[in-house]
C-alpha cells in the first residue's frame, strides 16, 4: 500500500469506523486502526489463507474499548499499551499461546514485562514510534520548536494542532511541566499539567482525530505545528512538504508502542488469529510498516534488516532525548485525565 493510498483510506475509515472496511476472510475478524489494512504486512496471512481477514476500523483506543467492552465481536483489537489494562480488568481478552509466535522471541521484554502474569502473556507488541513535533519546515523557525513552550507562544496562536487522544495531550503535558513518567503522579504535578494544556487550548487550532485529518491541517498551512505522530509526516513526505519532525525538544519527546490482545470467545477461527500476529511479526513485514505509516517493527531482529538511512529518513532511528515512555497509567489516572481533557477541550 503506497502512502497516498493510506491517506485515501484513512479518510474513508474516519467517515465510517463502525463499517467494515473490507469483508474477506470471515474466519478472522480484526478491530484495528484506520489505515492498518497494509498489504505487504498481510502477505504471509493471505499466502497460507487465500484471503486477508475482515477489517473494522477504530479512530482511536477509547472507541475500540467502548466496543469490544459494549459487545462487539472480533477476534484480536490493536490497541496501544497504555490501554491494554482495560480490556484485562474487563475480562474480555485473554492470554496468547506464546509457543505458536515463533518471532515473540524477538520483541523486547521491557515491551511484554508490563503484560505478563501467572496466566500468560495477555499483550503481543508489533509496533512502536514517536509522538513529537512535527512543524512546516518553510515556515516555523528550527529555534522556535527547539522546546515545547512553542504550543504556549503566541505567535503560533490559532496555528497549533494537538490530538484528540488522552495519552498523548497528557505525555506533552507532563513534559513540558518537568515530569518524565506519568507513575506515582502527585496531585500537584497533575494540576500543573492541566493548567499547562489550559495555557495552550487557546492556541489551538484543532484536536485533530486521525493522521490524514492532521496532514491535510498542515498541508493547507492551516497549522504550522503539531503534537504528532510518526505516520502523518510519513504523509506529508510522500506528497513532499516541507515537513519537520523533532523529538529531541529540550524537555523530551514521547514513545508508544501497540499490538494486539487476544479476544475471549472470539467468533472466528483461533488458530486463524495466529497466523495474523505471525504475519504482523514477520520480517518481511516491517518494511511495508515503515513505508506505509513510518512505524517500527516490535521485532528487533526484523528491524536488523533495514539500514540505517531508512530508519532516520523515517525518523525511527535511535534518539539520545529524554523519552515519556506510554506505557500503562494506573485506572485512577487515566480516568482522571480523560475527564479532564473533556473538561479543557470544551473551555473549563
Amino acid at each position: 500500500m503506497s502512502r497516498k493510498t493510506l491517506v485515501l483510506l484513512s479518510a474513508v475509515s474516519a467517515l465510517s469506523m463502525s463499517v467494515a472496511a473490507h469483508a474477506a476472510d470471515p474466519e478472522l475478524t480484526v478491530l484495528d486502526w484506520a489505515g492498518w489494512e497494509i498489504d505487504g504486512m498481510l502477505q504471509p496471512y493471505v499466502d497460507k489463507n487465500g484471503q486477508k481477514p475482515t477489517f473494522v476500523f477504530f479512530g482511536d483506543d477509547d472507541e475500540a474499548f467502548q466496543k469490544v467492552s459494549s459487545g462487539f465481536k472480533a477476534d484480536v483489537v490493536h490497541p496501544c499499551a497504555a490501554s491494554v489494562p482495560r480490556y484485562k480488568e474487563a475480562g474480555v481478552v485473554e492470554p496468547w499461546d506464546t509457543s505458536k509466535i515463533p518471532e515473540f522471541a524477538n520483541i523486547p521484554e521491557r515491551m511484554t514485562k508490563p503484560f505478563t502474569n501467572d496466566d500468560g502473556v495477555f499483550f503481543i507488541p508489533t509496533d512502536y514510534a514517536y509522538t513529537a513535533v512535527a512543524y512546516n519546515a518553510e515556515t516555523v523557525p528550527a529555534e522556535d520548536v527547539a522546546s515545547l513552550s512553542v504550543f504556549t507562544n503566541e505567535k503560533y496562536a490559532g496555528r497549533i494542532s494537538m490530538p484528540d487522544n488522552t495519552d498523548d495531550v497528557w505525555s506533552l503535558a507532563f513534559l513540558a511541566t518537568g515530569v518524565t513518567s506519568w507513575d506515582n503522579i502527585t496531585d500537584e504535578q497533575f494540576t500543573a499539567a492541566a493548567d499547562w494544556l489550559r495555557k495552550v487550548h487557546p492556541n489551538v487550532r484543532a484536536y485533530w482525530a486521525d493522521p490524514s485529518e492532521l496532514a491535510q491541517l498542515m498541508a493547507s498551512g492551516e497549522v504550522q505545528v503539531a503534537w504528532s505522530w510518526n505516520d502523518p509526516v510519513a504523509i506529508l513526505q510522500s506528497e513532499n512538504f516541507p515537513v519537520g519532525f523533532n523529538r529531541t525538544p529540550t524537555e523530551g519527546a514521547a514513545t508508544w508502542y501497540c499490538g494486539y490482545v487476544n479476544v475471549k470467545d472470539g467468533p472466528g477461527n483461533e488458530d486463524k488469529a495466529y497466523d495474523f500476529i505471525n504475519s504482523m511479526l514477520a520480517h518481511t513485514s516491517a518494511q511495508p510498516l515503515l513505508d506505509a505509516i513510518g512505524y517500527a517493527s516490535a521485532n528487533d531482529a526484523a528491524m536488523a534488516t533495514i539500514s540505517a538511512d531508512a530508519l532516520k529518513a523515517a525518523f525511527v532511528d535511535p534518539i539520545d532525548t529524554t523519552l515519556f515512555v506510554q506505557s500503562p497509567p494506573s485506572a485512577d489516572l487515566r480516568d482522571r485525565m480523560i475527564e479532564e481533557f473533556e473538561m479543557i477541550k470544551s473551555g473549563f
